[in-house]
């Protein structure tokens, strides 16, 4: 059912990275996809959207690289997520650029309710849990 996709999963992995491996450097785009195994394209556009956001700090030249802009205590997940994922929604109909025509059961739909309150649990965890708390 929810799965965060292959972005936010990178861009949570990304940042812990940072927090762990912070020892008054920058971290780059290439020792993060080798630490973990996975895809240099995608790790390198996921920090450049989380940079965008001013989650993290940008540097360039031949010692540049990415690190935190804040505290880890005052980075939510939903900051981290959102930045690279414009929604996640356990259901297409929570969506924002979804219509009627994207379910056929919409008019007689009696999970819509209950599973709104579950995104509303979802979104609230998300925005409590603080980087700070995945290390």
């Amino acid at each position: 059912m929810f799965k965060l996709s292959k972005k936010a999963e990178y861009a949570l992995l990304a940042a812990r990275y940072m927090v762990l491996n912070n020892h008054g450097t920058c971290v780059t785009a290439k020792e993060i996809a080798e630490n973990y195994s996975i895809s240099y394209e995608l790790v390198s556009k996921v920090l450049q959207k989380l940079a965008k956001m001013e989650i993290i700090n940008s540097f360039q030249g031949a010692k540049g690289g990415y690190s935190l802009s804040k505290n880890p205590k005052d980075i939510s997940l939903t900051a981290i997520i959102s930045a690279v994922d414009s929604e996640y929604k356990i259901t297409t109909c929570f969506k924002e650029k979804s219509n009627a025509s994207d379910c056929s059961h919409i008019d007689c739909c009696n999970l819509r309710e209950p599973l709104s309150l579950v995104q509303q649990k979802i979104d609230k965890v998300f925005l409590e849990t603080k980087l700070a708390h995945i290390i």
